[in-house]
């Protein structure tokens, strides 16, 4: 994943969570120019720990972050934990089925 794609999901995730680029970088303890800026310039990437704070503030985890799929997360999370629930020779059988 490159800078940009980084960059355009936390406003993707801050616009999901209904979060004003003020109210994030309130939650975060930052100045509102910082957001702004990565944002809009895309010059530069927050450090880790700001990084983990904005997913943290968005409400989504890092592994929801980071998802090839953002889109379709949670769908993808429930087929998998249904999967899991079969038994084996189901889950084979589906497999092949596929």
């Amino acid at each position: 994943m490159d800078k940009n794609e980084i960059i355009s999901r936390i406003g993707y995730f801050r616009t999901k969570a209904k979060l004003s680029q003020k109210a994030l970088s309130i939650e975060i303890d930052m100045n509102i120019g910082y957001i702004n800026r990565l944002e809009s310039k895309k010059d530069f990437l927050p450090s880790l720990d700001v990084l983990l704070k904005i997913i943290k503030a968005c409400g989504v985890t890092v592994e929801e972050f980071f998802y090839e799929d953002i889109y379709n997360h949670r769908e993808d999370k429930y087929i998998l934990s249904k999967l899991k629930e079969l038994p084996c020779e189901k889950r084979e059988a589906l497999l092949k089925l596929l």
